[in-house]
């Protein structure tokens, strides 16, 4: 066979991309662990930073690892607002992946008919709470992950509260597609420190009293104690998150859970 012939180009050809595909395979597997790792490290990060702890120093993965050490992470029954059971519940909360089980007819809820509206079709059953505990073991804050739709995308975030379950502590937003300068600023430092302080009800927790989220246009007179301003130019990405933080404090998403947490040993007790 000459060796500039069309059958040993093809030979030549076919050796070539086995062998790149045999390193991509690889490659992939054996970077899946600290893939893994970063992406779990990143949600920390975002945890940290909703809740406030992060300060002026850099979130090494060591510094991380050492504030988690005070965040209390627990799967938690959006139905009952009770933690759940393994044993119950069949599953294993080590393993357990929530946007998984919102695609799982067994494992998820459908949300039609919500007062509050995420654009999702049906939500997970069992969703992870975080609580933020100081030296003495008492609950400081607790995060809530958060999600919905924008214009383009699914938006993922953490909605930070503080001791009192009404006010919120803090917002960030990690994993969107929303238009970069428009409705990526959900991301901007700017509008995300509009958040702090704000009310989430107007008199008593209950869904017909959640009055915080985003308007269009500037919050006047008492608006500003509960609203902050929309996205120039993102309206629906701004209607997308003044949707899905109602959902997620309403009955609908961890409305149960912080009202059991609000009573007395709350954060020791909650479905005891």
């Amino acid at each position: 066979m000459q060796r500039d012939s069309m059958a040993n180009t093809f030979v030549v050809a076919f050796v070539l991309c086995g062998i790149c595909s045999l390193i991509v395979s690889g490659s992939a597997v054996g970077l899946k662990k600290f893939q893994d790792e970063n992406k779990a490290l990143d949600v920390q990060k975002n945890i940290i930073s909703a809740a406030g702890l992060a300060g002026d120093e850099p979130l090494t993965a060591d510094r991380v690892k050492k504030i988690f050490e005070k965040i209390e992470r627990k799967l938690v029954d959006l139905e009952t607002g009770d933690y759940v059971d393994e044993g119950k519940a069949g599953i294993k909360i080590d393993t357990y992946d929530p946007r998984k089980a919102a695609k799982d007819p067994k494992l998820s809820v459908s949300n039609k008919g919500t007062k509050f509206d995420i654009g999702m079709g049906a939500r997970e059953k069992y969703a992870f709470a975080y609580l933020v505990k100081n030296d003495q073991g008492e609950l400081t804050q607790v995060v809530l992950p958060i999600y919905g739709k924008g214009l383009w995308s699914t938006m993922y975030g953490f909605l930070a509260l503080e001791k009192d379950l009404k006010t919120v502590k803090g917002i960030t937003f990690y994993e969107h597609g929303e238009t970069p300068g428009l409705g990526g600023e959900i991301e901007n430092p700017t509008w995300k420190a509009l958040w702090p302080g704000k009310k989430i009800y107007k008199g008593e927790s209950s869904d017909a009293n959640i009055a915080f989220g985003v308007k269009k246009g500037s919050p006047e007179g008492d608006e500003k104690e509960y609203l902050v301003d929309g996205l120039s130019g993102a309206t629906i990405t701004s209607r997308g998150v003044d949707q899905l933080l109602k959902y997620w404090v309403s009955d609908s998403g961890f409305g149960k859970f912080l009202k059991k947490l609000s009573e007395p040993q709350g954060g020791s007790n909650v479905g005891a």
